[in-house]
């Protein structure tokens, strides 16, 4: 299975930490948005996104670089990392699901995790989360990537 993870990790590399994580057990390439390939993606079997929270959205690095895709097919999945908890009705990852959903994609899941946060005010303390991703928070990513890995293998 061909899996490439495109990964906006731009304040303390907790996403990218994620992302590492769930490459480990899926195999996966990890790529930046502006080091995506396009013609790479559409090749792919499945094809992550994912960035850190910033004000109750991923980054603008990855939601825009989804934008950008070519309509197509293709199975997808979605990840984050915030210092604050995500709320169930208005989970951070929505708005890319629903971009990637109206490209063409079938997203098989999401995923989100804690992670340190610096942003104001909790600069003025230091930060949130301070020792997450911790060793909980990778496991369950990588036991998100297999439940991921498992449904895309064929059946013998």
């Amino acid at each position: 299975m061909k899996v490439v993870i495109v990964c906006a990790s731009v304040a303390h590399g907790n996403t990218r930490r994620v992302a590492d994580s769930m490459a480990q057990v899926l195999g996966a390439k990890v790529v930046s948005p502006e080091q995506a390939d396009l013609a790479e993606l559409a090749a792919a079997d499945l094809v992550g996104f994912g960035s850190g929270v910033f004000y109750q959205r991923l980054h603008p690095r990855l939601t825009d670089f989804v934008k950008t895709l070519p309509t197509g097919r293709g199975r997808a999945f979605v990840f984050a990392t915030s210092g604050l908890p995500e709320l169930p009705l208005a989970p951070f990852t929505r708005s890319v699901v629903r971009l990637l959903e109206g490209k063409g994609f079938e997203v098989d899941g999401n995923f989100s995790c804690r992670a340190l946060d610096t942003m104001m005010p909790f600069k003025l303390v230091g930060g949130i989360q301070k020792q997450r991703p911790n060793d909980r928070d990778l496991a369950a990513a990588r036991a998100f990537a297999t439940r991921l890995r498992d449904r895309r293998e064929p059946v013998s």
